[in-house]
């Protein structure tokens, strides 16, 4: 994560698959964040489990309630984030909650479009609004020129299979409410990039690659540490000139 220097970083689907193992790859490093805020819909729960017993070791690391789905669970989440931050700024958010169903065109029905879009899209879009201020401080109290992750940043986890030009070499999985919603997180993106901008907030889209998660399929190949890595290596060099892009866990852009 060289060149990456945050102080504060915000993970959305912090329990389980990519997200938990970008909090444990951040609070692994040498330059560890001040605070790392991972969150999730039931941070007492079973499913909180190993992020609660990460926790006791990690004085830098805040579980914080927060569902994706529930406008007033993330105003709260944002209240409390703010009031641990104690006037500071929060550097990055990167919004990781997602939910995968590989139904086809014949199968997917209004109830299952809707589940998609509210958590892959709507959660992202209430998510960015939310911690907007405290993201806009963050950059404000930077010393920073231009854009970047180290600065203030919101990075959606989209996905290849959003994308419309490579449907014909993805289509052998369907997932039609997972593509759809993906596309459409990745217009969120390219929405925010210019929207956010003027306050020196960068904007971008990350594809972690087909990972094995309990959320993934059978087909995914990609281990999640690995994964994760990727993604580390390249948050410190995005700036400006990638706002509003879709790149991958290695590095390279992904057309839309």
């Amino acid at each position: 994560m060289a060149g990456l220097s945050l102080r504060s970083v915000l993970l959305t689907g912090s329990n389980r698959g990519i997200g938990l193992e970008l909090v444990k790859q951040l609070l692994g490093k040498s330059n560890p964040p001040q605070w790392v805020f991972a969150t999730c819909r039931d941070p007492e729960g079973a499913r909180g489990q190993e992020l609660q017993n990460m926790v006791s070791k990690y004085p830098n690391l805040v579980m914080v309630k927060l569902d994706a789905m529930n406008p007033p669970s993330i105003k709260e989440a944002a209240w409390r984030v703010e009031e641990q931050l104690d006037s500071l700024g929060l550097n990055l958010v990167i919004n990781n909650t997602g939910i995968f169903c590989n139904m086809s065109l014949a199968t997917v029905d209004s109830e299952e479009m809707l589940r998609a879009y509210k958590t892959n899209v709507v959660g992202p879009m209430l998510v960015g609004q939310a911690f907007l201020p405290l993201l806009k401080k963050a950059a404000q109290g930077s010393s920073q020129n231009g854009l970047s992750c180290s600065k203030a940043a919101i990075v959606n986890i989209s996905s290849f299979m959003g994308s419309i030009e490579r449907v014909p070499e993805t289509f052998s999985v369907p997932a039609i409410s997972y593509r759809c919603s993906k596309a459409a997180l990745n217009m969120l993106t390219l929405c925010q990039a210019p929207s956010y901008a003027e306050d020196g907030i960068l904007c971008t889209a990350v594809h972690p690659g087909w990972v094995k998660t309990d959320t993934g399929t059978q087909a995914a190949h990609l281990p999640v540490d690995e994964s994760v890595r990727g993604i580390l290596a390249v948050l410190p060099t995005l700036s400006e000139k990638h706002s509003g892009s879709l790149w991958s866990w290695t590095g390279k852009t992904t057309p839309w």
